[in-house]
């Protein structure tokens, strides 16, 4: 399945950027792009919500950082070991599929090693991973040994028992067999033998753990039952005695030898943290753990960093990368939809769609491209293209307006089945930013940054029906103002508060005094100024400020 292409609006989104992205997505998944996909760069303010609510549809993912990271980069399709698997279950994992390394994962999904194909070959090598080279013991269990072995079990009790097995091979005379017996005990002792009858009856007698026939061969059924008596197990196998030594070697736990020092990342780790990091590293392969979770999320080799993945993104109602998801700039731009002035440093490596129309919304472009293709959008679509073109717009009474907003808002109006005057009344009903939500909230709802002449400022608007509260919320609104200026290293931020009511404007300002200065709008008070008629940041008071800005020097003062 191929990769989502995430179509997303600016950062602190307003209804259009949000509504755009979840109409151009249908419209690309019904034309050309299936696995187009909508995605917001920020929290959905009430008035878009309501939207939202009144369409049906559930807000878009949220997506606020599109660099590579260890979630983006790792495979997540990984073939793990258990702690309870053998060392021949690891083996045979890392060769059938010729890896190098796998992780071991305990039932809770954490990682507790990361196992390689020469950790495991050293540690099934007579006298590897420590062991003194005639070390007879082996920490398994009856039934582990019978499973890598493929035996069968005549008898025995406390199989799944994990204990300290000590093998004795007995090749040798009874009198040497009964030497070591008296050497190394009996309640441990994993006999193994192949076809000597005299041996069997000797060591079931004396009481040993277990005893193993070799080369396919059957136990007497009188040795059976005292086997049974004496509490001796009784196991047969169709391999020499040589390979069965080997094998139950190889049954060991995993979980026993694994080295729990070894290098992960967390899912949200920044790529190029990660190659620094790995840079000198010797681990063939590192899991990425979920970074709330810390369950493995997947797992990533140094050869997964030569060619990194992209996020793919269209960008719709903004052309710049100030205002664009963080990352954007590392990602692939395929298409940039967009209604404002062209600015910022947007470049792309690869050509890609550019479509800017001097229309009131980015909602209006993407209801044309279905008027055009002769589609109709759904009707959860409709309702959201039209309330990004009556947001923008002011209903069509701000000098964005053209006249095809004029010709699609009854086009989509009919297919929503909505009444636009009721509609309108409830959409800017819908929640009184200013009224609801805290200053820094208020700033953030709909603010962008912009770079004009070398002066670093922002502008958030908000629209209100009526002016009533903001004489309340003035003083924390300019100290909100202030906390963002000193948090982005602004020369001028500022606050449009609408009303759409009387089409006027209360403009609140922080910043450099030479920009203030320059304003020549009526003063009310300091900071802050009557802007009647001014109802668009686009169209009016940008272009005006970005006039101003031009004409001011950064000289100190």
């Amino acid at each position: 399945m191929s990769s989502p292409v995430f179509v997303i609006g600016h950062k602190n989104p307003d209804t259009d950027a949000i509504c755009a992205a979840i109409g151009y997505a249908e419209y690309l998944r019904l034309t050309r792009l299936p696995e187009a996909e909508a995605a917001c760069c920020g929290v959905v303010n009430a008035r878009t919500r309501w939207v939202l609510e009144q369409a049906g549809v559930e807000p878009p993912r949220l997506l606020m950082d599109v660099r590579p990271t260890a979630a983006t980069i790792c495979r997540r399709d990984v073939v793990l070991a258990r702690p309870e698997d053998s060392f021949l279950d690891v083996y045979r994992y890392l060769i059938e599929r010729n890896f190098t390394s796998l992780p071991v994962v305990d039932v809770n999904g954490h990682v507790l090693g990361m196992p390689t194909l020469a950790d495991i070959l050293n540690l099934l090598v007579p006298g590897g991973g420590g062991r003194p080279l005639g070390d007879r013991r082996v920490h398994t269990s009856l039934d582990r040994v019978r499973a890598v072995l493929g035996a069968s079990v005549e008898c025995g009790e406390r199989l799944d028992s994990e204990e300290d097995l000590v093998i004795l091979v007995a090749a040798s005379s009874q009198q040497t067999n009964a030497d070591g017996l008296t050497r190394l005990g009996t309640e441990h002792v994993l006999v193994v033998v192949g076809d000597r009858p005299d041996i069997h009856r000797q060591v079931v007698e004396k009481g040993v753990r277990a005893v193993l026939l070799t080369g396919g061969f059957g136990f007497d059924l009188d040795l059976v039952r005292l086997a049974r008596e004496r509490g001796v197990a009784l196991l047969r196998c169709t391999q020499d005695t040589a390979t069965t030594v080997g094998l139950i070697r190889c049954s060991r736990r995993v979980s026993d030898v694994v080295d729990p020092s070894f290098q992960s990342f967390s899912s949200g780790d920044l790529v190029p943290h990660i190659v620094a990091a790995i840079q000198n590293s010797t681990q063939p392969l590192f899991p990425v753990l979920h970074e709330t979770t810390g369950r493995l999320f997947g797992v990533f080799s140094k050869s997964d960093l030569v060619e990194l993945p992209r996020t793919r993104l269209i960008l719709v109602d903004h052309n710049e990368y100030s205002q664009a998801v963080t990352g954007a700039d590392e990602a692939e731009i395929l298409e940039v939809i967009d209604h404002h002035r062209l600015s910022g440093n947007l470049v792309s490596r690869e050509p890609l769609r550019f479509i800017n129309e001097p229309v009131g919304s980015t909602s209006t472009i993407v209801a044309q491209f279905f008027r055009v293709s002769d589609l109709r959008p759904s009707r959860e679509t409709a309702v959201c293209l039209m309330a990004g073109l009556i947001s923008d717009t002011l209903k069509l009474s701000s000098p964005t307006t053209t006249e095809t907003d004029r010709r699609l808002l009854p086009w989509l109006a009919e297919i929503a089945g909505l009444d636009i005057d009721e509609f309108t009344r409830g959409f800017f009903e819908a929640g009184s930013i200013l009224r609801e939500l805290p200053p820094a909230a208020v700033i953030g709802t709909d603010r962008k940054e912009y770079v004009e002449a070398g002066w670093r400022v922002s502008i958030s608007q908000i629209e209100e029906l009526g002016l009533e509260t903001f004489d309340e919320r003035e003083k924390e609104l300019q100290e909100a103002l202030a906390s963002l200026r000193t948090e982005r290293t602004l020369d001028f931020a500022c606050l449009l508060v609408t009303d759409i009511t009387r089409h006027r404007s209360l403009l609140l300002t922080e910043g450099d005094q030479r920009i203030t200065d320059a304003l020549n709008y009526p003063r009310l008070r300091k900071g802050i100024f009557d802007l009647e008629g001014v109802v668009s940041r686009k169209k009016q008071f940008f272009p005006y400020l970005s006039n101003h800005l031009a004409n001011i020097s950064r000289e100190a003062m």
